[in-house]
């Protein structure tokens, strides 16, 4: 049973995060799976010695470096379907804007911990972190395509600034390293069907075990100022646009850019 739109909207206001309990069906999965399994087996060939060393994730699973014009058109509707819009649409009220897709796998190095983070911390010193937390955030939406581990996430940090212990462990200062536990991380447990929606600012980290495949939908309210980081390539061109069922979260990135 699917919460209403105002649930939906309290407990990310709230906590920072929801997840949807067997939200897809297994024949929804099993296409989506499929077409990302593609992606995934042709990026590993290209980037080899990255993915044995060091890599976790991917990205850019919609552009066409690597699949065909169908399967693109394909995840477009998955990532525009009614299932996802009503909730993005229940976080970004305002024209939300598609950014980007993320596809999140277990490190082949067995040496590699999961880590604490805030996405903002890798484009922003602390003040502009302290920034961002406040104004417009990314919305994460997780799809897992397998059952894993899941995630493990400090709710009510999309927006309030971090505690000593969460600061030291997620900045490796005084001696901690960002793989250390936290008391206030909270584990959330994954099964394929699932969809966990999550602020990209909140302090999160993914759970490396099991057969962890799981695609993330990045959005953004418009009002942001985001656009310069969605690549073209990843973005439907006008041909797909018009096989797609409902276009509007790309389209609104595209009016974003071509504003710019």
């Amino acid at each position: 049973m699917v919460e209403n739109r105002s649930q939906l909207q309290r407990n990310y206001h709230q906590q920072g995060y929801f997840v949807i309990r067997n939200y897809f069906t297994v024949a929804e999965i099993a296409e989506l799976r499929a077409v990302v399994l593609k992606f995934h087996q042709l990026w590993q060939q290209d980037n080899a010695k990255f993915y044995q060393e060091e890599a976790f994730n991917s990205s850019l699973i919609t552009g066409s470096e690597y699949l065909a014009f169908d399967d693109r058109v394909q995840l477009f509707n998955f990532i525009s379907s009614k299932k996802i819009m009503k909730v993005v649409e229940a976080i970004v009220a305002n024209n939300p804007a598609f950014m980007n897709t993320q596809l999140f796998f277990n490190p082949v190095n067995p040496k590699q911990k999961d880590f604490w983070h805030r996405d903002c911390q890798y484009d922003h010193d602390v003040a502009g972190q302290k920034l961002a937390i406040e104004q417009t955030q990314v919305l994460h939406l997780r799809v897992p395509l397998f059952d894993e581990l899941g995630m493990e996430l400090v709710p009510g940090t999309h927006k309030r600034w971090d505690n000593d212990e969460e600061f030291n462990v997620r900045q490796e200062e005084k001696g901690s390293v960002s793989s250390d536990d936290l008391t206030s991380g909270e584990k959330i447990k994954l099964a394929a069907g699932d969809l966990l929606v999550f602020s990209a600012d909140m302090i999160h980290r993914g759970l490396y075990g099991l057969e962890r495949l799981a695609l993330d939908i990045l959005v953004f309210d418009s009002a942001g100022d985001f656009a310069d980081y969605v690549d073209d390539d990843c973005l439907p061109d006008s041909l797909m646009l018009d096989k797609i069922d409902d276009p509007r979260l790309f389209i609104n990135t595209l009016n974003l850019k071509s504003n710019g």
